[in-house]
């Protein structure tokens, strides 16, 4: 059990995000590799997690695989990793996809199936969520009457900042709001009930999209523990905090030590590292029905 927690290969850096670094390949496409880095609260914490880029990049394989016939996604059609950068480090291809060049599109489009995280606070302070009203005495987690889409305006740093739908309609267009919120919500319904076969509710998730010669492409990850909240159907009651299998866990630790959410980010003990591991594997488990990532 090796963790990674970043990638240094002798290609070009693309970008370099909180998880994921991007190199540019000699054929204009790009190289995105999910580190076993993690953040919470905005921070990237000192202390990988293993197995964790494993199965970010397996999982959103597995979805991208399953979810053709509703979206164009960014994945190149050849998928071979030459063997000089393999040699580089061991476990590469199990942690990065070749993936085609697109222009992105600056909002994250987040579907809400049930009342958690900012969608609970939002609901408690006003009875909304995006700013639509929804009806009055719903308890947290409580599953919502129909699946929300609630989008947000992709910050360069700092936390992202959540939009109304009119507003998304005012800024990116009409045309292109509605397409987005489409597209996000037939996603989602995809996802929650193959969860929900599998004895797992989806939450909530969100979804990133770009332009490519006009069409709609999906890219980034999909329906990962790092953007989605998955539940155990089992354990879930409505008027509490469901246990999820992503890094809530973490956070709840930061909470308890007190962190004030700052840079730089605490070591984490090796208990929270285990914890937040197994979850991770857990999940890609239940929802890909294999017991190891690549």
């Amino acid at each position: 059990m090796t963790a990674t927690f970043s990638t240094r290969l002798a290609l070009q850096l693309h970008a370099r995000g909180k998880v994921r670094d991007t190199y540019s390949l000699p054929d204009g496409e790009l190289l995105m590799v999910a580190t076993d880095r993690l953040s919470a609260f905005d921070v990237v914490l000192p202390t990988p997690i293993p197995d964790k880029g494993r199965v970010l990049t397996q999982l959103s394989l597995y979805w991208f695989g399953q979810t053709r016939a509703l979206v164009e996604n960014h994945l190149c059609a050849e998928q071979r990793i030459q063997p000089e950068l393999l040699a580089e480090q061991a476990d590469l291809a199990a942690r990065c996809m070749r993936v085609r060049r697109v222009d992105p599109i600056p909002y994250e489009c987040v579907v809400r199936g049930y009342l958690a995280g900012s969608g609970w606070k939002e609901y408690r302070e006003g009875g909304t969520i995006g700013g639509d009203p929804l009806p009055r005495g719903l308890r947290e987690s409580e599953r919502l009457p129909e699946p929300i889409f609630t989008p947000a305006v992709k910050a360069q740093t700092g936390h992202d900042e959540n939009i109304s739908r009119a507003e998304l309609s005012a800024r990116a267009g009409v045309e292109l709001a509605t397409e987005l919120e489409r597209v996000s919500l037939a996603l989602y319904r995809h996802g929650a009930d193959h969860a929900e076969s599998r004895g797992l509710i989806l939450a909530d998730t969100k979804f990133e999209f770009g332009r490519l010669d006009g069409r709609l492409i999906l890219i980034d990850e999909l329906l990962t523990p790092d953007s989605s909240r998955f539940w155990d159907g089992e354990r879930y009651r409505p008027g509490t905090t469901p246990p999820s299998f992503d890094k809530q866990y973490v956070r709840d630790y930061l909470e308890r030590i007190g962190w004030n959410k700052q840079p730089p980010g605490p070591s984490l003990p090796e208990e929270v590292v285990a914890g937040t591991r197994s979850r991770y594997l857990e999940a890609w488990h239940r929802l890909a029905g294999q017991l190891v990532p690549g």
